[in-house]
């Protein structure tokens, strides 16, 4: 009975790995998007995420399946427990990126922005891309040190956001006002994106040590 209960519990640590991979597919394919005013890779994304909704009821399915008929203990439980709030931040990582295709849709054939905007949007999405990556490997190895590796790496995302939002404030810059909403707005997108895969190194920090999530 242990032994099967363990399979699923891999199982499950497969599928949020899964739906973390696909959002980090998202994230790059909406990058690659917006710097190309590109539609079909744009819709591309709405296909990725369509893939992450259809593991995120499966997964909180199988989690509470666990929780309601395997009584687990100890780190057991925590896995369990963390699986739950994981499926959540997955999803929402995969919104984010649809957010950003959208943002393409809604403004194509012209691009949704230009010059030094979209040079920090691309490097935002690129490093959002990276993060999720090693969120991956953080879910499929519950390395502690790697998690706490995402913080670090977030920070870069963090710095370029303020880069962003400083230059949409300059009155020198020449965007006009629906171009700066559009601008703020992608920024936000993909610096919460960076905040949630942070959330998901501390989730695997908490289930690894049982220390809890830092604020």
């Amino acid at each position: 009975m242990r032994i099967k209960f363990h399979e699923q519990l891999d199982d499950l640590t497969n599928r949020l790995a899964l739906m973390c991979h696909l959002a980090g597919e998202a994230i790059e394919s909406a990058t690659d998007a917006l710097v190309r005013a590109d539609l079909p890779l744009a819709e591309r994304v709405f296909d990725l995420t369509e893939q992450i909704e259809q593991l995120h009821g499966p997964c909180e399915e199988q989690a509470m399946a666990l929780l309601a008929l395997q009584a687990p203990v100890a780190r057991d439980l925590r896995q369990v427990v963390t699986g739950v709030h994981l499926v959540s931040d997955l999803s929402r990582m995969g919104g984010l990126a649809q957010h950003v295709a959208e943002s393409v849709r809604r403004r194509h054939p012209n691009h949704v922005t230009s010059g030094e905007t979209e040079e920090i949007l691309n490097r935002m999405g690129r490093a959002a891309t990276a993060l999720a990556g090693l969120a991956e490997q953080v879910l499929r190895t519950h390395d502690p040190e790697l998690a706490a590796e995402l913080g670090r790496h977030d920070d870069e995302l963090d710095d370029l956001h303020r880069q962003l939002l400083t230059l949409i404030e300059d009155p020198a810059w020449p965007g006009s006002i629906p171009a700066a909403v559009d601008v703020t707005l992608l920024g936000r997108f993909y610096e919460r994106f960076g905040d949630h895969t942070v959330v998901v190194g501390r989730r695997v920090i908490f289930l690894v040590t049982g220390e809890p999530l830092s604020p």
